[in-house]
């Protein structure tokens, strides 16, 4: 099934989803609340009138419960005076002689108990609302569904792409060259890059004819359509899915320019495998960058996993070379190589990425199992130039996304796949720790264009 036939599948089944249930859950719901609104009026009349009894009892005999106030209700003047003065063991043995002196003051000034009372009476009250919402947001919450993610990840995505759409197509009365010139300046603004931009329009042109299309929305259903099917056809024989050594440890290289989040990404990855029980090694070979060893040992730290680290400025490939032989000899499933984005140019940084790579397979033939290279999401088509660059100087295998949730230009998936044919491993769908997924192509196309093509 492709792409686009889940899609539609997807759509229609969240559709159905929706109708059934909102007529019965109307009926469920109003004979209850009906029988159980008028238990709760008159409860509520009894109430009050119990109330009321009670405060012109509390009123008439006013003086005398001024006068009468338990010991307890004093409990915050005796904390009030501890705290201003230390506590000796006669301050905790005659508090009935500290209780007796201030009932005989409330009853020379019977006025000022009542504002007194209210004031002692609010912390606890405040105390008891604190609690009720200390134990709310305790209160555990279903972990989100890839689904809810990818839709919570993409919101931004599709909603500018979205309006992207719709101002193009309100604004146009015949579909004509004009039209397809502003259709591909729309799609490159998307950031689905030019190829696949100036492919839509080539494309659209014949669906237009042959459809005998007219109507705004339903070319805005071939548009939509026309992105899922090439993005499809890009991605024949695409494996999202990590490649893990087949005995001995795994072994990942981290490649991409200062900024992108690569060491974050290693961290979040490192708990990410923890978590499924792997027993997993990082080796900060970022000596170059200031804070980069101190904030990868930071994330192994939180993981709970272990590192491989030498000072700032040290050979990166000697801390490549003693991670390799720690995870050997300590039978590691997967160590994560976090590498520099930057030296002192281009030529230099690719220098040093071919010297660990010869360093590695020396050691352990196969690896490295996969090179993967983090790009961010929010610079767009910088990140695809980035993409080019990298993929000409090494052997990358796979993409990283990050910040996809905090960017309008989702879109530049799309691009990657069509232009560089490099699949999209991992994404980075929010700020915590567990919002570093696995790439799913199939959520991915459903949370960016979901809502934008009618499939009735």
């Amino acid at each position: 099934m492709g792409l686009f036939d889940f899609f539609k599948r997807r759509a229609k089944e969240d559709d159905s989803e929706k109708a059934p249930k909102q007529q019965p859950k109307t009926d469920e719901v109003t004979q209850p609340d009906e029988s159980k609104t008028q238990g709760d009026v008159q409860a509520s009349e009894t109430s009050s009138a119990t109330d009321a009894s009670q405060i012109d009892d509390v009123n008439a005999d006013h003086t005398a419960d001024t006068i009468a106030t338990p010991p307890a209700t004093e409990a915050p003047v005796e904390s009030a005076t501890d705290e201003s003065q230390p506590k000796t063991e006669s301050d905790t043995e005659e508090p009935a002689a500290e209780s007796v002196t201030s009932e005989s003051q409330n009853a020379e000034q019977p006025q000022a108990k009542p504002a007194e009372s209210a004031e002692k009476q609010s912390p606890s009250s405040s105390m008891q609302e604190n609690q009720g919402s200390a134990a709310s947001e305790s209160t555990p919450q279903a972990e989100p569904t890839e689904t809810e993610r990818y839709d919570k990840g993409l919101e931004k995505s599709r909603l500018t792409f979205g309006e992207r759409l719709n101002h193009l197509l309100a604004n146009f009365r015949t579909v004509d060259e004009d039209f397809f010139d502003d259709l591909e300046e729309t799609l490159i603004g998307a950031d689905v890059g030019f190829d696949m931009a100036v492919k839509i329009s080539d494309q659209l042109r014949e669906e237009v004819k042959l459809k005998n299309v007219k109507k705004p929305k339903d070319v805005q259903n071939v548009v939509v359509e026309k992105l899922i099917e090439l993005y499809d056809q890009a991605g024949t024989n695409e494996h999202n899915g990590l490649t893990f050594a087949k005995e001995g440890p795994t072994v990942i290289l981290f490649v991409g320019v200062n900024g992108v989040g690569k060491t974050t990404t290693i961290g979040k990855m490192a708990n990410l495998f923890k978590q499924q029980g792997k027993k997993v090694l990082l080796a900060a070979a970022d000596t170059f960058r200031a804070g980069a060893i101190e904030q990868l040992n930071v994330w192994a730290q939180r993981d709970g996993v272990a590192i491989v680290k030498k000072p700032e400025q040290s050979d990166p490939s000697a801390v490549v070379y003693d991670a390799l032989k720690k995870a050997k000899s300590e039978n590691y499933d997967v160590l994560f190589v976090d590498t520099a984005g930057r030296l002192q140019n281009k030529t230099n940084l690719m220098n040093e990425l071919a010297k660990m790579k010869r360093i590695i397979s020396r050691e352990i033939p196969d690896a490295p199992h996969e090179v993967l290279l983090v790009l961010d999401a929010t610079t767009g088509q910088n990140a695809l130039n980035q993409a080019k660059m990298f993929k000409d100087a090494t052997d990358v295998s796979g993409i990283v996304l990050t910040k996809l949730d905090g960017t309008a230009r989702g879109g530049i998936v799309l691009a990657i796949r069509n232009e560089l044919h490099l699949p999209v491993k991992y994404v980075g769908l929010g700020e915590q720790v567990d919002d570093l997924r696995p790439f799913e192509p199939s959520e991915f196309v459903y949370g960016l264009f979901k809502g934008l093509i009618d499939v009735k």
